[in-house]
């Protein structure tokens, strides 16, 4: 058993903050790094040491993977939490950690590196019978033989790049004409994106659901599942709305799913926290990949199980036994969670920059924001425009769209363009609110929703001026995320 005295958090924003809340409680001492854009960053007042890291760009301050590994020796940390997002699932990254003496908090970099690449993770848990997607599992970059292949599967197919992810390297081809040239595009965009051209052919569901499965493995062999997360409202692959549990899994198949999500884990040693996502459609289920970090979402999780993921990850890094088992775990009410971004969502989601001028966060039971900004943080070119997570927890789904909405009306946000009109639209849907929905939610009902957003423009004088008045009489306070949101107090 090794002792964590002291984390360095290899990250920024609201995660880095997140990780912060468990290692207070936790009386674990925490390092933070920041770059020279985040010198006001709210978290530097919540660690207990900080260092500047470098520039603003990502690959001279979050990403200089020796230099991390420098200050963390030189502030003689005993750990290293990666958050997720840059280093988070490099596998050099983690090995170099390891190698340093230091205790990466995450899973082995073998793990790491068998998950990242998609073809090698199909290949890896094919041995325990996890369902695929009917396809052609190897890398291939001959066009020709490509097409020979997608005839075979059948139009529509899917071309995913192999080391891909966030949508990159993806192409929907549904017919024969068109193959050659989205072929083209998609090995492009992969060498670029990830210096990686191989792509690999698969059957496209036309509308499935993004279902995945969070797990916790100790390093003794002990691995469980905490049920499932839907997260099937996203734009450009990427998610923007999720909820616990879904309102289409069963508690037959969720045990199913279960087990296999686990036997994922099991098939490549896997230890820490991690999800394996599933695609989803007409009740059947299959394996898409696994994300060998902690979730953007995992907050849902932790609002129906009651437990705190980070503190998981740490006690499973200092090797300690998971203190649950299958049998322990419930599943406590519904939760949902948005994320606030700074986009635009009536120009396509188109990523904003600025100033926040005004600031309010919606408080009460059940109700949770991470984040890690304050009025007159800037939202930059630099990083992603994620500006918070807005989560709420009750007894069931139909409560817990209702408070949703309700603490999106009480979020104030001036001075960005954020996602938080459009995800009030999608929670408000007749098909979101029915659980008849999929992963062209978004494509499907954008117009409908610029329509909306059309039809409301006159109120923005109004607005414009409620704006003036409230910041003349806003009254400086402070600003705590911890005491805030009090969610480690009362979840």
């Amino acid at each position: 058993m090794r002792k964590i005295k002291k984390i360095l958090i290899a990250n920024r924003g609201e995660i880095a903050l997140r990780v912060v809340k468990s290692c207070m409680k936790m009386g674990i001492k925490t390092v933070g790094i920041f770059s020279e854009a985040d010198k006001d960053s709210p978290l530097l007042e919540y660690v207990d040491e900080q260092i500047l890291i470098g520039p603003a760009p990502s690959n001279k301050s979050y990403l200089n993977q020796d230099l991390i590994i420098k200050k963390s020796l030189e502030m003689k940390v005993d750990a290293i939490h990666p958050g997720y997002g840059f280093l988070s699932e490099n596998a050099s990254f983690a090995e170099k950690v390891i190698k340093a003496g230091i205790i990466f908090i995450g899973p082995s970099p073998k793990s790491i590196e068998i998950m990242g690449d998609k073809l090698s993770a199909k290949k890896t848990v094919s041995k325990f019978d996890i369902p695929l997607v009917p396809g052609l599992n190897e890398e291939i970059k001959d066009v020709d033989k490509a097409m020979l292949a997608a005839e075979k599967i059948g139009f529509p197919v899917l071309i995913k790049a192999s080391a891909g992810g966030g949508g990159k390297g993806m192409r929907i081809v549904h017919e024969k004409k068109n193959f050659k040239q989205q072929m083209k595009r998609a090995v492009s965009e992969a060498e670029n994106s990830f210096g990686n051209g191989a792509v690999f052919i698969e059957k496209y569901l036309s509308k499935p659901r993004h279902i995945e499965i969070q797990i916790l493995a100790d390093q003794h062999g002990n691995v469980v599942h905490l049920f499932e997360r839907d997260c099937s409202i996203q734009r450009r692959h990427q998610k923007i709305v999720e909820e616990a549990p879904s309102a289409v899994v069963s508690k037959e198949l969720r045990e199913i799913m279960g087990k296999a999500a686990c036997n994922v884990a099991r098939s490549c040693n896997y230890h820490g926290a991690g999800t394996v996502e599933f695609i989803f459609e007409n009740n059947s289920f299959y394996f898409l990949e696994m994300n060998t970090r902690l979730q953007v979402e995992h907050p849902v999780t932790e609002m129906i199980t009651g437990l705190d993921l980070v503190e998981e990850q740490i006690n499973i890094a200092k090797g300690e036994k998971l203190t649950i088992s299958q049998k322990d775990l419930k599943i406590n009410g519904h939760a949902i969670e948005i994320r606030v971004c700074a986009e635009d969502p009536f120009n396509n989601f188109i990523p904003d920059t600025g100033i926040i001028e005004l600031y309010e966060i919606p408080k009460g039971n059940g109700v949770r924001v991470d984040d890690c900004t304050k009025e007159g943080s800037e939202v930059s070119i630099y990083y992603d425009p994620m500006v918070s997570k807005l989560i709420v927890h009750a007894d069931n789904r139909k409560e817990a769209i209702e408070k949703m909405i309700n603490a999106i009306n009480h979020y104030t946000i001036y001075g960005i363009k954020t996602t938080l009109s459009f995800c009030k639209y999608a929670l408000n849907h007749p098909d979101f609110r029915s659980g008849n929905f999929d992963t062209g939610f978004v494509n499907l009902y954008m117009e409908d929703y610029k329509s909306m957003v059309i039809e409301n423009n006159s109120n923005k004088v109004g607005l414009a001026a409620i704006f003036q008045l409230n910041k003349m009489d806003k009254i400086s306070t402070s600003f705590l995320p911890s005491t805030a949101t009090n969610w480690l107090r009362n979840r």
